[in-house]
This record gives structure tokens, C-alpha cells and sequence, in this order.
């Protein structure tokens, strides 16, 4: 039965684990309101981490007709699409010295809280970045999925954000392309997804516009939105390259060729409507999406590991359940 993590949650017996699940969930809106699918089939011998449906790409349409006329054919498109769940997360060690003298702040509870923020982060980056042809331990994200799709708008201009001046002069363009690219979907969104560089100057138009929307969410978190569709900025990603750290933000700011000008500071906003029937995530069954390995400092040995793991992918069933507003210039 699909689940949410909070409905997963209560299925789980170690309290341990249902405290992670709840740090998961207060690292990432999407993560909290997200619905997992199971991907194994009880009764066939055996498990399989591979999820297939197929994905509506063009709908069916219906039209009048006189009498004695046919109607014109016309048939809904689908593709079949396979997405296979993927392992991520990771481990820490500490000796057991530094965990007894970690004083007010416990070092196991320290390292699994920013372990888990980075888990969350890694699944920010995939759900919009991920390619299983680039990378083949990661799943397919949405800037792959909806290329080329009836949903990808804006692609050949630029929407110019970057300034105070910029945002004066053309914010009425700005709520205009955001209201067209709302129409173009299969209903209303559950969230719009950005860059912090994005959704901080969409939050600026949509208060000068009377748009901006404020409500609570779990843990009690105060959650902004575009007349009432959450506005949820994904965060950065912290990638290793030559074994130094740098910090890129989730939904990536880049130089694109648009008319045949190199232009600059461009970036994109996402909506997705969360949904077995839409954009959802997909998890084994029960509650192994998410397992904590906590290290036993009882048992002999001086350094002692802990692992937080996460088995999913996302699946989207149907393009116009989600969107990408391209070419938003912000820098």
C-alpha cells in the first residue's frame, strides 16, 4: 500500500529509526509529502528493486460528430518506463573515547543528524539532476523526464529576474509566465521547486502581487507559497571533485545558448503534483525505505561505524503532472 513517511513510521517498532524517519522529514518538505509505492511483488518468488509502469504522454481527447460520420480516430500515448530503486547514504566511525567525552553534545546523535541532511540533500540532487546514463547507481530525475515534453516551457527565452531593476520592470511577466506554465499542467501542483536564488525573488513578486500565501506544516514549520502552492527551496548539494568539498545549489544556476546568445544566471523552476497517478516515490515494501545502523560501543573494538541508508527513486506516470519553467535569469 503507498505510504508517506509519516504513515511508515508507525510501522516501525525501534525508536531509533522512527526518529530518523522524523529528521528526514524535517529536512525536506518533498520527503514529508512525498508517497511511496512499493516496488516488490509478494508471491512471485522472489523481490525485485525494479518498478515498471507506463507514462502517459498525450492524452485521449473526445469531439462531436454528425449523423452518418465517423469521428476522427485518435489515440492516448503511453510508454512503458522502468525505474529502479537505488541504494544511497552513507557512514561515519568514532572512537569510542570521543563518544564518552562528547560532553552535551552526543557525537553519534551529531554525525547521524548530518548524515541524514546529507541523504536528504543527495535526494534533492537526483529527483532533479539524476541520470542513470551518467551515473548508474543513481535513478532518473525530472530534468531528464520532462525534456522535450508539452510541459517544458519557456526553453528558447529568457525571463530576466536578476535585478532589483529586472524584477520592477518585468514582474508582471514573471507572475504571467508562472500563471501560463500553472495552466499548462493536469491540475493544481502540490509544490514548486528552486533554487534558493529563485524562490527568494518569486517570493518578492508574489508579495508585491498580493499572491505570497503563508500556512504550517509538520513540526510545526511555517511553509510560504505562490497563491497557496508550497514554495519549497530544495537547498545546495555538496559534491567532491579531486577530493575537495564545494557547495552547488540542488537545482543548478548555468550559461545556456538561447537565440544563439550565450546568456548567463540562468535556472529553472519545477512543479510537481504528488500522486500515484503523477510524481511519487517508489520504496520496497514495508518499511525499508529507510534503515539506521547505529554503532555498538559495547562491543571490543576502539572505532566503531554507523550507516543511515535509503532505498527509492521517483516515478512520474504522467507528464502533465509535473513542469519545468526554463530560462529564469537570476544572477
Amino acid at each position: 500500500m503507498p505510504v508517506t513517511l509519516e504513515q511508515a513510521k508507525v510501522a516501525m517498532h525501534d525508536k531509533v529509526d522512527q526518529q530518523v524517519v522524523d529528521e528526514f522529514r524535517r529536512s525536506s518538505l518533498l520527503l514529508d509529502r512525498l508517497i511511496f509505492d512499493d516496488a516488490v511483488s509478494p508471491g512471485t518468488g522472489g523481490s525485485t528493486l525494479t518498478y515498471g509502469y507506463q507514462r502517459l504522454k498525450t492524452p485521449a481527447v473526445a469531439q462531436f460528430r454528425n449523423i452518418n460520420q465517423e469521428y476522427t480516430a485518435q489515440e492516448a500515448d503511453r510508454e512503458d518506463i522502468y525505474v529502479k530503486l537505488k541504494i544511497f547514504g552513507g557512514a561515519f566511525e568514532i572512537d569510542r573515547v570521543i563518544q564518552d567525552t562528547s560532553g552535551q553534545i552526543n557525537e553519534t546523535q551529531f554525525q547521524l543528524q548530518q548524515k541524514i541532511i546529507g541523504a536528504s540533500n543527495l535526494f534533492h540532487y537526483t529527483v532533479i539532476n539524476g541520470d542513470e546514463a551518467v551515473d548508474s547507481k543513481a535513478f532518473d530525475g525530472l530534468n531528464k523526464a520532462l525534456a522535450g515534453s508539452s510541459t517544458e516551457l519557456n526553453a528558447d527565452d529568457v525571463l530576466d529576474v536578476s535585478t532589483s531593476a529586472a524584477i520592477e520592470s518585468d514582474k508582471f511577466a514573471l507572475l504571467d509566465a508562472i500563471d501560463n506554465f500553472l495552466a499548462e499542467l493536469d491540475g493544481r501542483p502540490s509544490m514548486l521547486l528552486g533554487n534558493s536564488k529563485l524562490i527568494t525573488k518569486i517570493k518578492s513578486v508574489a508579495r508585491r502581487a498580493g499572491y505570497l500565501t503563508q500556512s504550517e506544516g509538520a513540526f510545526g514549520r511555517t511553509v510560504q507559497g505562490y497563491d497557496g502552492i508550497p514554495l519549497v527551496d530544495l537547498g545546495y548539494f555538496v559534491q567532491v571533485s579531486g577530493g575537495v568539498p564545494s557547495t552547488v545549489p540542488v537545482v543548478p544556476i548555468v550559461s545556456r545558448t538561447i537565440n544563439s546568445q550565450n546568456t548567463t544566471g540562468l535556472t529553472d523552476l519545477y512543479a510537481v503534483s504528488i500522486g500515484l497517478d503523477g510524481f511519487h516515490g517508489v520504496s520496497p515494501t514495508g518499511n525499508g525505505v529507510i534503515r539506521t545502523y547505529l554503532p555498538d560501543f559495547n562491543s571490543p573494538g576502539a572505532v566503531k561505524k554507523g550507516e543511515v541508508e535509503m532505498v527509492a527513486a521517483v516515478a512520474l506516470k504522467n507528464t502533465r503532472k509535473a513542469g519545468v519553467l526554463r530560462n529564469i535569469k537570476v544572477a
